[in-house]
């Protein structure tokens, strides 16, 4: 009798974590497929990124401030699906068009820009965020310790 319960019990353990765990691949699926609902660190970029107006507020390269070069950009980076999607910078009447990209815990913001204007250069790498504090996004290189400061405000 006690074989039998403990074969019942090993055959119950084994039926539910096959469950959580085809339950949990197909979210995952769907998460990446787009089909399935979003997570809470999807939601918040959603809201408060994508579709959103930014300006750079702050821009230092080794110590040197270059936040003038941007003045009069705005920078808006459109939803594909979560993870990337197209950017567009205006200034006036000229449109610049370029992608970013993110990871899926959001630490990383890769920006890819034309090479023209010659400002775009400084924006074309990783970056990590070192702070979301939105309005404000404060991003620094990633995998490196380059003295490069880049902030943006949500207008």
């Amino acid at each position: 009798m006690h074989k039998i319960s403990s074969l019942r019990n090993y055959f119950l353990l084994f039926f539910i974590s096959s469950f959580c765990f085809t339950s949990c691949s197909k979210q995952l699926q769907d998460v990446v497929n787009g089909t399935g609902t979003s997570t809470v660190l999807e939601q918040y970029f959603e809201t408060n990124v994508l579709n959103q107006n930014f300006i750079i507020n702050l821009a230092t390269n080794n110590g040197v401030d270059i936040t003038a070069n941007y003045n009069g950009y705005i920078f808006k980076m459109l939803k594909t699906d979560y993870y990337h999607g197209p950017v567009q910078v205006t200034k006036g009447t000229n449109t610049y068009t370029g992608t970013w990209s993110s990871n899926t815990d959001y630490s990383k913001l890769v920006i890819t820009l034309p090479a023209t204007p010659s400002e775009f250069v400084f924006l074309n790498r990783e970056w990590k965020f070192t702070k979301k504090a939105l309005p404000q996004m404060e991003l620094a290189p990633w995998g490196t310790t380059e003295p490069l400061v880049l902030h943006m405000l949500r207008q």
